[in-house]
C-alpha cells in the first residue's frame, strides 16, 4: 500500500477531449444530482474554450482526468498555459465534484492507491485538493486490508480517508487477516455510517460483533483458503437488527450448521443468497428467515437421511437455484417436497439437471401460488409437456426456456 499524500507522476492519458465533453453533458443531464442555474449557464462558454484547448496551435492533444499533458522528450509534462488555468481552474465547484466523481475506477470498493482517484486528484494543486477532500461522495467506498504489517500507518491512512467521508453512509470492503480487536478502534467512530459491508476472512481467529453495527443493511461475507466456519458462525450469530439483506455463496451451509443460529437472529431478513449442502437445509433457512421475500441458494442439493419438516412461508416472492447435482438424476429431487409457498411468484433454476417435474407440479397444487415465472437457465433439463401442463394449472404463468445455440457460418 502507498502512503495517502505522496507525489506522483502525472497518469496516463486515458480520455479524449470529446469524451470529456460527454462527461460535462451527462453532469447536467438526466442522470445528475445537480439543479443549480448557475451549470446551466456556465456549459455553453465551457465548451469552447475546451475545443480551443486542444486546437492545432496549442500543441496540447488530450485531456486526462481533467489534466493537460504535452509529450516533449518521451515524456509527458502538465501544461500551465493561461488557456487552461481559464477553463479548468475556473469550473464552479459543483461541476469539478462530478467530474471527479466520474474520474473513479470503476470498481465497487476503492484502494487507497496514491496513483489512483480520489488520492491522485488531492496531488494536483491546491484548488483541485479542495474540491476533492470536500466532496465525501468519493470517499464512501474504501477497501481496507486488515493487517498486522504496518497496521499503524495503515490505521492512520484509513481514518484520513474514512473522516472525508464526513457522515455520508459508507460501503466498506475489509479484507481481515488479523482479529477484530486490530480493527475495532479505528472503526468505532464510523459504525452509524456503514449501510454495506463486504468482509472477506482470510487468517482472522477472533469474531465480529455484528450486532454494533446498527445502521448496516446489506452485508456479504467470503472466506479464502482456510476454513473460518468458528469464526464466521460466531459473527453471523446476532445480526443487526436493520440488516435485510445478506450474501453467504461463499461457504456452504448444511442443516447442523444453520441449526447454530437461533430463530431471532436472522428473522428480519428479507434478501439472502446462501450455498447449501443438502436439499433439508432449504427449509432450515425459511424457518430461520420469515420474512425473506428474495432467496438464492446455491451448491449441492444431495438427498439426506434426514427428516424433513414441513413448513409454509408466506413471504417468498422470488426463488432462485443453482446448483450442481450430486445424485442420480432419475431420483426426486425432493427440494420441493416439504415446503408451501402461497406467494412465491418467480421460480428461475440453472444447473440442477433434469427438472423434477411430478414433484413441482405437487407443489404448485398445494401452494396455490400466483407463479408469473418459471425460468430454466443452463444445465436444465425439461420437455415441453411439463410446460404445457403448467399452463393448465396456471394460465398466467410465462415459462422461459434458454435460447438455442445456433452457429453461423460465413462462406
Amino acid at each position: 500500500m502507498q502512503a495517502c499524500n505522496s507525489n506522483v507522476d502525472p497518469p496516463s492519458v486515458s480520455a479524449t477531449i470529446g469524451e470529456r465533453q460527454n462527461t460535462l453533458d451527462t453532469i447536467i443531464g438526466e442522470n445528475s444530482n445537480l439543479c443549480l442555474p448557475s451549470v446551466s449557464a456556465t456549459i455553453g462558454k465551457l465548451q469552447k474554450p475546451l475545443n480551443v484547448i486542444v486546437s492545432e496551435g496549442s500543441g496540447l492533444e488530450t485531456i486526462s482526468n481533467g489534466i493537460g499533458f504535452r509529450q516533449q522528450g518521451g515524456k509527458s509534462h502538465f501544461i500551465r498555459s493561461d488557456t487552461v488555468r481559464t477553463t479548468i481552474y475556473d469550473l464552479p465547484t459543483e461541476i469539478l465534484s462530478e467530474i471527479f466523481f466520474y474520474c473513479l475506477p470503476k470498481h465497487e470498493h476503492l484502494s487507497p492507491e496514491s496513483r489512483l482517484a480520489p488520492i491522485l486528484l488531492t496531488t494536483i494543486c491546491r484548488r483541485w485538493r479542495e474540491v476533492a477532500v470536500g466532496f465525501p461522495r468519493l470517499w464512501c467506498n474504501p477497501q481496507l486490508d486488515v493487517k498486522q504489517a504496518d497496521w499503524q500507518k495503515r490505521a492512520l491512512c484509513y481514518n484520513t480517508w474514512l473522516s472525508r467521508s464526513r457522515g455520508c453512509p459508507l460501503s466498506l470492503r475489509l479484507n481481515c487477516h488479523t482479529d477484530w480487536s486490530e480493527l475495532q478502534a479505528l472503526l468505532q467512530p464510523y459504525l452509524q455510517q456503514i449501510s454495506s459491508l463486504t468482509i472477506e476472512f482470510f487468517a482472522c481467529d477472533g469474531p465480529f460483533m455484528m450486532e454494533d453495527f446498527h445502521r448496516l443493511k446489506n452485508l456479504t461475507i467470503r472466506q479464502s483458503a482456510l476454513d473460518r466456519a468458528r469464526v464466521i458462525n460466531r459473527s453471523l450469530s446476532k445480526l443487526p437488527v436493520n440488516l435485510r439483506s445478506i450474501n453467504l455463496t461463499d461457504m456452504m451451509f448444511d442443516r447442523e450448521r444453520l441449526n447454530f443460529f437461533g430463530d431471532s437472529a436472522w428473522a428480519h431478513l428479507t434478501h439472502v443468497e446462501i450455498a447449501i449442502s443438502g436439499v433439508d437445509a432449504f427449509p432450515q433457512i425459511l424457518h430461520l428467515c420469515p420474512n425473506v421475500s428474495f432467496l438464492m441458494i446455491t451448491g449441492m442439493f444431495h438427498l439426506t437421511r434426514t427428516a424433513e419438516l414441513a413448513i409454509t412461508h408466506t413471504n417468498l416472492h422470488t426463488l432462485h437455484i443453482y446448483g450442481y447435482l450430486l445424485f442420480n438424476p432419475t431420483e426426486n429431487f425432493g427440494l420441493f417436497n416439504v415446503v408451501t409457498l402461497p406467494n412465491l411468484r418467480v421460480v428461475k433454476v440453472d444447473r440442477i439437471g433434469t427438472w423434477p417435474h411430478e414433484e413441482f407440479k405437487a407443489f404448485l397444487m398445494r401452494s396455490k401460488c400466483p407463479l408469473e415465472k418459471l425460468i430454466f437457465g443452463d444445465g436444465v433439463s425439461s420437455t415441453a409437456q411439463p410446460q404445457e401442463e403448467y399452463a393448465t394449472l396456471l394460465p398466467s404463468l410465462k415459462v422461459i426456456t434458454p435460447k438455442p445455440l445456433t452457429i453461423s457460418r460465413r462462406l
